[in-house]
Formats: structure tokens, sequence, C-alpha cells
């Protein structure tokens, strides 16, 4: 296990009121939580089902190691007044529930409704709950670009000062999912003032899990690298990653700096699929199927559809360049990214551990 973060050591984190955790079995908000229980922060952990020891057991176990507490508490994201309870007393709100997926049928009800309602259902609890004084939401850089031709558009560089705008329910609608919530958060914030918003806006988040069987959309992708789906060829579809525990010190720093405001790119590297495989082959290369060549845009196109891509991605991810500009979240929040060869190794071994990669037959 992971070590307490060194970063704690130069915030000042107020210990004496809880702290809420919205989703806390999720992959994100499992590395929030056990940077909050090191620094000696009682947490309220916010979980569909609280009784189910199999996915809090992670939780729990982080708990008996560290110096804070957790105490958990049912909420449901679609349930006006549930996260009540859970935010009674605390001074700081990470809202990180949200789904992250691309395999949908109906994007309106199983994407945007739950992002956009849930964040209302958070916030609005906020509002009534008189110690909260800040809010830290897990936005995602879906809500600033949703392909390279975005980019280029921005001028070849894209920045907290960019929104999604050619995200829809039938192109991309993850991204008009993510955009529509942090808008909703941000007009909710904007018409009151006793506590204020923090945004963190994470490229494609990787590295080591702390819980079981986590099924964000990263692993879908880490594991289609070693199970043999791309040894024939990966493709060169632009996006960026950061390690997990980069987002989790954002989330945590963001919440005890005085200054902290506004939104956050976060992001360690612009990157690809292939070069994602490529920076596995070094060390598992002789085991796995990794993909080691660039598979035609042509026949990526054609294909899309059958790994649950829109043609129209592909063809807009697939060409031009792409650049998300971390510096803000370097300065402000004094984040110092790993290399991304060091995130992806630390997660397809435990994933390999734990039996999550298997060989396609």
């Amino acid at each position: 296990m992971t070590g307490p973060a060194q970063y704690l050591s130069s915030l000042e984190i107020d210990t004496t009121t809880p702290v809420l955790v919205t989703g806390a079995t999720g992959y994100v908000a499992g590395w929030v939580v056990k940077d909050l229980l090191d620094a000696g922060v009682t947490v309220h952990a916010a979980v569909r089902n609280p009784d189910d020891r199999r996915k809090t057991a992670h939780l729990r176990a982080l708990a008996d190691a560290a110096p804070g507490t957790i105490e958990f508490f049912a909420a449901d994201l679609l349930t006006d007044g549930s996260y009540d309870a859970a935010m009674a007393g605390c001074g700081v709100v990470f809202h990180t529930a949200s789904p992250f997926t691309t395999d949908v049928k109906d994007p309106q009800k199983e994407l945007v409704d739950p992002a956009v309602e849930g964040t209302r259902t958070v916030l609005e609890s906020a509002d009534r709950t008189e110690s909260v004084r800040r809010v830290v939401l897990t936005s995602s850089v879906a809500a600033i670009y949703t392909d390279t031709v975005d980019c280029a558009n921005a001028g070849g560089s894209l920045t907290e000062d960019d929104w999604n705008t050619s995200a829809t329910l039938d192109y991309e609608p993850y991204n008009l999912s993510k955009t529509l919530a942090e808008k909703k958060a941000w007009e909710i914030a904007d018409a009151q003032s006793r506590w204020d918003l923090v945004v963190v806006n994470p490229s494609l988040v990787i590295g080591p899990p702390l819980g079981p069987a986590p099924t964000s959309e990263s692993f879908a992708i880490v594991t289609q690298l070693g199970n043999g789906m791309m040894a024939l060829g990966a493709p060169r579809i632009k996006i960026g990653v950061v390690d997990v525990r980069e987002v989790a010190q954002a989330h945590v720093t963001a919440a005890f700096t005085p200054g902290a405001s506004g939104r956050h790119i976060l992001s360690a590297a612009d990157t690809d699929l292939l070069e994602m495989g490529k920076a596995l082959l070094p060390k598992f290369g002789l085991k796995r199927p990794l993909p080691r060549f660039p598979l035609p845009i042509p026949l990526l196109v054609a294909v899309a559809p059958l790994v649950g891509r829109d043609r129209r991605f592909v063809r807009r991810c697939s060409g031009g360049p792409l650049h998300l500009d971390n510096t803000k979240s370097r300065e402000a929040l004094g984040i110092s990214y790993r290399p991304m060869r060091e995130s992806l190794e630390e997660m397809f071994a435990g994933m390999l551990d734990a039996g999550q990669v298997k060989l396609l037959r």
C-alpha cells in the first residue's frame, strides 16, 4: 500500500470538521478518501449501499490504517435531499460521483440525467447546509473539448477558458453530460455567496486502483491494450492522461488552499492509444500481446462501431495534434506530474494481479 502522500504536510488541513465525498467507492474518490484519512480528517462517505461490505471493505481498511475516520451514508444522485444527512456538519464537499462510460443505449437517461441532476441534488444540499464553505467538483476535460478539431479551433492548445461546444446526445454524449453538469454547478454556485466552487478537469485517469474491480472507462481501454484486441495495431486516437494520485492531490489541495478558484486542467501527457501500448512493452511485452504498430485510419474508421466508437470521433481524433495546457494546475495547485509509463505499469500490474486482463480466445 502506498504511504501517506508527501504533499499533505504542505497544506493547512482542517481536521475539526468532517468532509463529504460523494461516490466514495469510485476510482478517483478512493484516492481522495485515502489522502484525507492520512491527513487525519473525518470522512463522510456517501455510497449507494453502506451495507455492501464488498464494495466498502477497502475504504474501511484505509481508515483502520490511518489517523482519520470514516462514516458511511446512503445517498442517491437522483433523490432530492438524500445527501443532507451525509453533509451535515461538513466544511468541504467533494462531488466525485458521476457515470464514466461510453457503452450506453439511452445517453439522456444513462449519462446526462445522472450527471446534471446528481450535481443539482448535491449542490442544493450544500445550499441547505450552513457548515459548507467549499465544494470541489470532479469535472473532466470532456467539458472542455470533444476531439482534436476542437483543439485546432482553440488555436492548438486547450485551456480552462475553453468550453465544449461540439458534443451532443448523438455525438460523444459523455462529453455533453460532463459539460452540462459542470455548467449546472457554476449556475448554482453563482446564485449564492456562502460557499465557493473549485473544479478539477482531469483527462483520462490512469494509475493503480484501491478498490476491487473498478469499472471506469480507463480500465476498459487498458484491458483492450493488453488482452489482444489491439495486437495487430492500435489507433492513434489523441487523448490526455493523468495519474489518479495527482488527481486526488488536486482535489485535496483545491479544498484546503484558500485562494484556489475556477477550473483546473489535470493532464500529464498528450498521447494516443498506440503510445500507451508501447509504454507497457518494456515490462510486459514478453507476456502480453501489446500493440506495436498503428492501425490505419481507414480501417479504424470502418471498424469503429464494432468497438463502440463513433466514426466521426475516430476521424476527428486521429489526425491533428492535441495539447491540454496544465499550467494552472502546476502553478495554482502545485501538481508535479509523474511519467505516463510509471502510471500505466502500476495500473497494468494491478489489473493482472486481479485477473482483470484476460486474453481473447
